[in-house]
């Protein structure tokens, strides 16, 4: 019995030059309504890869000094809707950290439909959720 199949030709590869990985525009947007809130929309952006690491460094207790020995889950819907709402105008964020306990004072639900959106575009899955629970 004769081999039939040929062996593929090799594809060429189409790598990424530093100057073109740089110029890509690879933060992603989405436009929420939020049916708690009227319906009106929200526009959330997915974290930068900085931003994750300040976000998750803080569920850690690793931010302005901590230990890291406790995990700090006070707001953290808020908080995620503080990292990644913007305004839809200028594309900044458009709260800051002095308004955590404010959100954190809004609608569960509200805040859920928001961090849900936020964890998706971040790539921020269950299996990352409950690492930083430490589950």
């Amino acid at each position: 019995m004769t081999d039939t199949t040929q062996a593929a030709e090799p594809v060429e590869a189409a790598f990424l030059s530093r100057d073109e990985i740089f110029d890509i525009s690879d933060i992603e947007t989405e436009d929420v309504p939020v049916p708690q809130w009227g319906g009106r929309i929200v526009r959330v952006q997915a974290l930068t890869g900085k931003e994750r690491d300040r976000f998750e460094a803080e569920i850690n207790g690793f931010a302005r000094g901590g230990s890291g020995k406790k995990k700090n889950f006070d707001n953290f819907r808020a908080r995620l809707v503080v990292a990644s709402v913007v305004d839809p105008n200028s594309g900044h964020l458009m709260f800051g950290a002095s308004d955590v306990a404010k959100l954190g004072s809004k609608s569960s639900k509200a805040l859920s439909v928001i961090a849900d959106v936020a964890q998706r575009l971040s790539g921020l899955s269950d299996e990352d959720a409950e690492e930083l629970a430490g589950e």
